[in-house]
């Protein structure tokens, strides 16, 4: 592999102005979507409370999560050895 001397970089001015304004720019969306998300979820926090169990079964079909009931056949699981 050759080795060469490493390459100079030049911070322009123009550079500095265009990084500002995209970041003005993604700052004004991201407050934006904030917002949007803000009004979204107070309206969506009043069904969480009310319908918890269907949020979590929504959760369970979303990731294919099938509880099984443990069965109670044994009140201790280490007092019933049959040899």
């Amino acid at each position: 592999m050759l080795r060469r001397k490493p390459t100079r970089l030049e911070l322009k001015l123009d550079d500095i102005e265009e990084f500002e304004s995209i970041r003005k720019d993604l700052e004004s969306r991201k407050k934006q979507g904030e917002d949007a998300h803000l009004v979204s979820s107070t309206d969506g926090a009043i069904g969480i409370s009310s319908d918890h169990k269907s949020r979590e079964q929504m959760i369970h079909d979303r990731i294919g999560y099938k509880p099984q009931p443990k069965p109670t056949n044994n009140p201790t699981q280490f007092g019933n050895f049959e040899f």
